[in-house]
């Protein structure tokens, strides 16, 4: 017999309440699997089809993978200096270490010594240049994974270099000129003179800079590949990769071969964040050139020190802007410049700048802008994708400027921004051109202001911060609008194959790769929905480049649009060649029948689904098939900046409060209420954990992550977990409401959902500015805080003693 849960085994009556809310969303969660009886496979929470192998250590991951007998194992020699050119490598002194099979430089690459995704600027090894602290210089092949480290570090020692001052900051960069992609300029102009006049023409005006810093994107599994060399000079490769298809390429050209002698696989990641996009392929060519070098498999795994050196991360940005607006705080006119630091190559660091100057508008009407992007080459790591891909530093410098108009105003930050949202008749074209035409931030902002008590709890803050002296709350309304599709579009296409077997088991490739982010799972859940059979009767296997060719990465938040599509297009050529088929021998038409719950009902009658197949075999019907999928609707001129880039927009929003200790700096996140649109959704509890784990990163992003460089040698200080501090559990709030909008999406997406890997890293802009509000009471909200991002405790303490002495 079930005995009543007892109250007093809980801390508080607060946190017996959440574990009833939670208990009944698990129970919500199973009378909606009951309610599917009908055979729906999608629209349903379900566990991440890995779940029970991640809790029971049993999923493999690369460096899970038995090695073969005579494995090697490869390690990095670094470069000690950021800057200069490359005098002489003492490489015998490396061989000469205990364990070491070889040493290799740039001159042992059969093939292209470049590992550039866009522009061939990214050497594999050092080829002469010494650009960044940390460059591959050269690899030492050992017999054990220490051995070869080991000898690697003695790169210190080995290593002359005619060293050069570096250039750190964007700031430098961009007073020097120095890019690593041509500038590039967005312009929206709809009254005469463009943004300049409209802002000299505005009753108020506000100029101002801000610095937002970078992130690293911390995947628990570090870089690896295990290159296995084959028959016939071909290369099987293991990799931790977004983008098996790029590596495919970067190898093939390494190794001088054709894409067809290099097969690339990949059954899943330790996660990835955009961290395995392009970067990984530096590590992929040189496990490859050491296994073909010496015919033995080889292994590269690198240790998180070393991965932090060599590989880039999120953009950090420098902002200098000017914006006219109105008594309401509407924007009228609007300037900026945005600097990046992209690091010593191109990497992908134009198409962040191009998302990031797409994304300045935010949820917002703009009507004269002028928007100004710089990539700066800076002698640091190279700069890549993460998780919203240049989307989030564009679209916070508009909420920060949106920040301060309302102080400026003495308006409610939530009025401000309301009045500058796109309208849905007028005021809905973007600065590039697109029409919003599936506008719901209105809703969405109103429902959430409602939920979360929004208004009262102002009211309530500005109560408790009058009679505190020393602890100040805060609270922050964010609304997001993000674009999903790649901004290049030959990128939005995607295969499948599936394969229907006599017994009705069914196996599934696509060209996605999984991270944890439950890609595989939405994929089985919508070929389970087209066929009518259980979840469990589906098996997606690993990505693989002999599978599918020629796929595009796991990025932009397409993983399920473009994956999905093609896997159910797939399944929907196999079930109509079984309709037809099941008709012609039970009689009927093959446009009524129907596939559920594993059975199939034919003319008046119900077989299982497996004597269907087995009947289809007999009559010799195709049961594989291929599928396709190109995003619709897209146009995008690079040089123009203008067309429609995007095949829609998801939207969210979220509340958060804070406390800020104003003598220490420190703060707590003490609630967040978040509401976010993934239209109709294909796994809402897949989805609510993308939600709050993007929120969490986020934050981590502009409050804690801080990555320091020496300003002499170049020297990244902030390069393990003893110094660079991503979020825990701790920093979870105690009251944590994350909820999806009910809604569809307007455009004919898989099952009219929308992507959840991107969007929401963006709600945890309302934590900053929740932050920045408690900062401004400090003064009565008289003066605009300069908080810069990350807000670590000591940008806080700054930012206060600003304050104190404005008010004073």
């Amino acid at each position: 017999m079930n005995k009543p849960i007892d109250p007093g085994l809980f801390q508080s009556a607060e946190a017996f309440a959440d574990y009833l809310a939670n208990a009944k969303a698990r129970i919500d969660v199973g009378a909606e699997a009951k309610a599917h009886d009908d055979g729906a496979r999608v629209g349903i929470s379900r566990p991440h089809e890995s779940a029970g192998l991640h809790v029971a250590g049993e999923a493999t991951y690369i460096d899970d993978i038995p090695e073969l007998a005579g494995t090697l194992h490869c390690a990095l020699g670094l470069s000690p200096v950021a800057a200069g050119r490359l005098k002489s490598v003492d490489l015998e002194l490396i061989r000469a270490q205990p364990g070491v099979v070889a040493v290799l430089s740039a001159a042992d690459i059969p093939g292209s010594n470049d590992c550039g995704s866009i522009i061939h600027d990214d050497p594999i090894l050092c080829d002469g240049e010494i650009r960044y602290l940390g460059q591959p210089v050269f690899a030492v092949i050992a017999e054990t994974r220490d051995a070869a480290r080991r000898a690697a570090a003695r790169a210190r020692n080995a290593i002359v270099v005619d060293a050069e001052p570096p250039v750190l900051t964007p700031r430098d960069a961009h007073a020097k000129g120095q890019y690593v992609v041509p500038p590039m300029h967005l312009v929206r102009s709809t009254s005469e003179g463009g943004a300049q006049a409209a802002i000299a023409r505005a009753p108020h005006r506000l100029k101002a800079e801000l610095d937002v810093g970078g992130q690293e994107q911390f995947y628990l599994e570090g870089q690896i590949s295990y290159a296995i060399p084959k028959e016939g000079g071909t290369m099987h490769v293991h990799c931790s990769t977004q983008h098996p298809s790029e590596m495919q390429h970067l190898v093939a050209h390494a190794l001088h071969l054709h894409a067809n002698e290099v097969h690339v696989e990949c059954r899943r990641m330790g996660g990835g964040f955009g961290g395995k996009e392009s970067q990984s392929g530096l590590f992929a060519c040189v496990a490859a050139v050491a296994a073909n070098h010496l015919q033995r498999p080889v292994k590269l795994r690198l240790d998180r020190d070393d991965d932090f050196m060599i590989t880039g991360r999120r953009h950090c940005f420098w902002y200098e802007y000017e914006v006219g607006f109105d008594d309401e705080g509407r924007i009228l006119g609007a300037e900026i410049t945005m600097v990046s630091r992209a690091g010593h190559s191109a990497d992908l660091s134009g198409p962040v700048m191009t998302r990031a100057l797409c994304h300045f508008d935010n949820a917002y009407w703009l009507p004269d802008v002028s928007m100004h992007g710089f990539s700066g080459k800076t002698n640091t790591q190279s700069n890549t994708a993460f998780r919203g891909f240049g989307g989030p530093q564009g679209a916070i410098a508009i909420e920060n400027i949106m920040d301060s108009v309302a102080r400026q105003l003495g308006r409610d930050p939530l009025d401000v921004r309301r009045v500058n949202f796109y309208g849905k008749g007028e005021n809905n074209v973007t600065p590039y051109g697109q029409t919003v035409s599936d506008n719901i931030i209105h809703e969405l902002v109103a429902e959430l202001e409602e939920t979360s008590g929004y208004r009262a709890r102002r009211d309530e803050i500005a109560a408790f911060n009058a009679r505190s002296p020393v602890l100040k709350r805060g609270i922050a309304l964010a609304p997001l609008k993000f674009g999903i599709s790649f901004n290049v579009k030959h990128f939005n296409q995607a295969g499948a194959l599936v394969h229907v077997y006599t017994d009705g088991s069914i196996l599934v490739n696509h060209g996605g790769t999984e991270m944890g982010q439950g890609l595989n799972t939405k994929v089985a859940q919508v070929v389970a929905h087209e066929l009518g059979v259980s979840f469990e009767s589906v098996r997606v296997t690993a990505t693989d480049t002999q599978k599918v060719a020629n796929t595009s990465a796991t990025a932009a938040s397409t993983g399920a649009d473009l994956n999905g599509k093609a896997a159910q297009d797939a399944a929907r050529q196999i079930r109509e060649r079984l309709a037809a088929c099941a008709a012609a021998r039970h009689g009927g038409e093959a446009a009524d029948v129907r596939f559920a719950n594993d059975k199939v009902t034919v003319n008046g009658r119900v077989l299982q689904f497996s004597t269907v197949v087995g009947e289809a075999y007999l009559d010799r019907v195709q049961l594989w098939s291929d599928g396709f999928y190109a995003t619709p609707g897209l146009s995008w001129d690079k040089d123009k900046m203008f067309g429609r880039p995007f095949f829609y927009y998801a939207y969210g929003a979220a509340v958060s409060e804070v406390v800020v200790d104003t003598l220490t700096g420190e703060w707590k996140l003490l609630r967040a209420d978040i509401l976010h649109d993934a239209g109709k959704s294909l796994n809402p509890a897949l989805d609510i954990g993308q939600v709050e784990g993007a929120f969490i990163q986020g934050m981590g992003w502009l409050t804690t992550e801080e990555l320091v460089w020496h300003p002499k040698t170049g020297m990244l200080s902030t390069h393990a977990p003893s110094t660079y501090k991503i979020p825990t559990a701790n920093d979870c709030p105690p009251v944590f409401n994350a909820r999806l909008f009910e809604g569809r999406n307007f455009e004919d997406s898989i099952h009219r959902s929308k992507a959840v890997g991107e969007p929401p890293l963006l709600l945890p802009f309302s934590v900053f500015f929740a932050i920045r509000d408690a900062v401004s009471s400090v003064g009565g909200h008289r003066a605009d805080p300069p908080l810069r991002a990350p807000a670590t405790s000591e940008s806080i303490l700054r930012a206060i003693t600003a304050v104190q002495d404005a008010a004073a």
